[in-house]
């Protein structure tokens, strides 16, 4: 291990991690002659003579007060926002809806007070004063990015008798709120006393999903949104159209017609009646409405992608006549129709949109068509610009040729894979402007041939060639000369990105969720800029994971003991909860408790307080149906258990639309004992009845380019909303675990 790397990872290190890290690497390098170097460095930090960072996700510049005390959050009365600057906003960031200041501190204020109870004052002043946060605009040199332009999202942060947070913007202001809940979080409600300036590295952070091949309902979105901006992450790309793999060498026009396609934003408006036909699964223009608003009021754009002229067989579908006749799920751009129809389509839906970008998409397009191409791009981009004033950005493609009729170079790239562009050579040395959204962090849902389902944190730590940190300028982790220095000032940002190649039955809603619970946060990190170890990510990312607020995306119910709920008894039409966390439920309509346990008549159903359990459950009840007709044991917005689906007997999940099976029925008029069981990316069905048990999973069927199939295992949570709705038979003895 050489010396100078262990010295800067040591500069950079928490204290509390310090002397732990100081064995460890002091055992490696016993016997070198400058070992010294490292106790003498070991020594310092330990001293707190080194000490320019708080840790946290990410990192922030800080310098301590030298021998000050910590600053109690406790200590906090108020939040004062400047009167000067109570109404500005930030108008040099990605939406065009963006919060003001007062709007932003009243948003930090609710987070506080769901976080810790605390009801602290939102006034407005003109000053700081003692145990309060102070929130203003100001300026200050160190506000700049990487490439050393000026930048909104910047702050600096001051904390002596109280706490000022002083942006660059409103925005830049926000993202301070982060760090305040974060260092308290991790503090124990104290911070050390100091300043320092916190300056984004680069301007577009956070990640993209595939919604065009699954549905992902609005109050997901919106969670999502929260848990990006928690760790500083302001982009949420939505890939809002897509289909299946269309083999052409296997499918027939016809089958083509009828493979999986959507097309997510559904307008009322005659000029695209037909376009979407997944009623209940798109976004009504009041459902992104509500979608971008509520992610704007947290700091995060949503970036919406229209996928054209490749991966369109929602629209070929819909105009057949349109499709290119080597693969329907390309459009013919030569066909006169087709460059009127997207901008019809787009004339649509730019009035709900409000980011001052747009994706066209422009991925994976036949290769003999590269004129038409660029021609298609550059159409669709001067139409967006002259009827909006949005910029456009596409997948890249076709990389610029001599003598080609290019894309134009205020269109803005994304590249994913080094098959279709070197985004250094081809882009970035050509003045395009790029985002790196490089397949080293790409993952598929459920299942893939090539890539993970969840993103390789190991690879955020140490994804250059040597070994050292990832970062946005990093587009080759193999091979550095194909990266372009830090600073290039053409260089984006960076976004991971999920697919959902193999459709909506490969997933539920949530294994989205997983696939970037833990990897996402420190991937955030890097995009911002910081500086944070793999150790320390370790130490402190469920500390901080249990503080995001405003969304549940675990499905977690907090519980005294290891029993969350158990309902044995009725009395008045209200079910006790004798877990003794006070989740009782209320009879509905045709339903009784009797000495049999609850009976239910097929009308009437038990309401409990609770939607349902994530990773990790044991749900386990009693249940004798009358008859053999599909019957709903348990329901929530997520998942739905029922005895028997559609014409079959069969005990089957439904999640997210999608039907999942098992090979058994439950015997009429007979007693079962069940017990369903969420453990990790599993779930299991235990039955027992007339002395015999038996146990089954829930798995899906995934097709594989049209030409096989595999098997996977689900991930569905146990729901809770409603009880036996729909259900006739007895039930008793309903009891969920939090643990599998």
């Amino acid at each position: 291990m050489a010396i100078l790397p262990v010295m800067e990872q040591i500069r950079y290190a928490p204290i509390q991690l310090i002397w732990q890290r100081s064995i460890q690497i002091g055992e490696s390098i016993i016997g070198l002659t400058k070992s010294w170097l490292f106790l003498v460095g070991s020594i310092q930090v330990i001293l707190g003579v080194t000490n320019d960072r708080l840790v946290g996700i990410p990192t922030v510049p800080f310098t301590a007060t030298p021998h000050a005390s910590s600053y109690s959050f406790r200590n906090i009365k108020s939040i004062i926002v400047d009167s000067k600057y109570a109404s500005s906003v930030n108008t040099a960031g990605e939406t065009l809806i963006p919060p003001t200041l007062l709007e932003f501190a009243t948003t930090f204020s609710e987070d506080v007070e769901s976080k810790w109870g605390m009801n602290l004052d939102i006034v407005q002043g003109t000053k700081a004063i003692a145990n309060s946060i102070f929130i203003t605009i100001g300026n200050n040199s160190a506000f700049v990015d990487v490439a050393g332009r000026w930048t909104g999202e910047a702050y600096a942060l001051e904390v002596s008798d109280g706490i000022t947070i002083t942006g660059a913007s409103p925005l830049g202001a926000w993202w301070g709120t982060r760090s305040i809940l974060q260092q308290a979080v991790l503090g124990d409600m104290t911070m050390p006393q100091g300043n320092g300036v916190d300056s984004p590295r680069w301007a577009n952070r956070g990640f993209m999903i595939d919604a065009g091949r699954h549905y992902y309902p609005k109050e997901w979105i919106i969670e999502m949104c929260s848990y990006l901006s928690f760790f500083k992450q302001n982009t949420f790309h939505l890939h809002l159209g897509d289909n299946l793999y269309n083999n052409v060498d296997i499918y027939t026009l016809e089958r083509s017609k009828e493979i999986y396609a959507a097309f997510r934003l559904n307008s009322n408006s005659e000029a695209v009646a037909g376009l979407s036909r997944r009623y209940n699964e798109s976004y009504y223009e009041n459902d992104f409405e509500e979608m971008q608003q509520k992610c704007a009021a947290r700091g995060v754009t949503i970036i919406p992608e229209l996928e054209a002229p490749g991966h369109a067989m929602a629209i070929t579908q819909w105009k057949p006549e349109i499709a290119l006749s080597a693969d329907f799920s390309m459009l013919n751009i030569t066909h006169p129709d087709t460059i009127p129809i997207m901008q019809t389509i787009w004339g649509t839906f730019l009035p709900w949109i409000h980011s001052k970008t747009v994706h066209i998409g422009a991925d994976e397009y036949q290769s003999g068509y590269r004129e038409d191409y660029n021609y298609f791009v550059n159409t669709m981009a001067d139409y967006i610009y002259n009827i909006s004033g949005k910029a456009t950005r596409i997948w890249g493609t076709f990389p610029p040729e001599l003598g080609e009729n290019n894309i134009q170079k205020t269109v803005t790239i994304q590249h994913w894979e080094y098959f279709e562009d070197n985004p250094l050579t081809d882009y970035i040395d050509n003045n395009y402007s790029v985002l790196n959204s490089d397949d080293k962090f790409y993952m598929v849902g459920k299942w893939s041939g090539s890539y993970p389902q969840t993103i390789n944190i190991s690879r955020i730590f140490h994804g250059q060639q040597d070994g050292g940190p990832y970062a946005p300028w990093v587009f080759d982790t193999s091979n550095a000369t194909d990266n372009p220095s830090p600073n290039n000032p053409y260089i984006l940002g960076q976004l991971a990105a999920l697919w959902n190649d193999h459709g909506p039955n490969s997933t539920v809603i949530s294994e989205a969720y997983y696939s970037i619970r833990d990897g996402l946060p420190p991937l955030g990190d890097k995009q911002w800029g910081g500086d944070l170890l793999a150790e320390e990510y370790y130490e402190i990312f469920d500390a901080l994971h249990a503080a995001i607020p405003a969304q549940n995306l675990d499905s977690a119910i907090a519980s005294k003991t290891n029993t969350i709920l158990k309902y044995t008894s009725a009395k008045g039409g209200k079910v006790e909860d004798l877990s003794g966390n006070g989740y009782s439920g209320t009879i509905v309509g045709d339903c009784e408790y009797t000495s049999q346990g609850f009976k239910f008549n097929g009308n009437g159903y038990i309401e409990t307080p609770l939607v349902a359990k994530g990773r990790n459950y044991t749900l386990s009840f009693s249940v004798k149906p009358e008859t053999s007709s599909p019957g709903t044991l348990f329901n929530s917005s997520l998942s739905t258990l029922s005895a028997g689906n559609g014409t079959i007997s069969n005990v089957t999940f439904i999640a997210g639309g999608n039907a999942y099976s098992l090979n058994y029925s439950l015997p009429v008029g007979q007693w079962s004992d069940v017990s369903v069981i969420g453990r990790d990316t599993a779930t299991y069905f235990l039955v027992e009845n007339n002395g015999t048990q038996n146990m089954m999973e829930f798995t899906t069927k995934i097709g594989v380019n049209g030409e096989y199939f595999v098997w996977a295992v689900m991930a569905i949570e146990a729901p809770l909303t409603t009880i036996g709705a729909g259900f006739r038979g007895l039930m008793k003895n309903i009891t969920l675990l939090g643990r599998a």
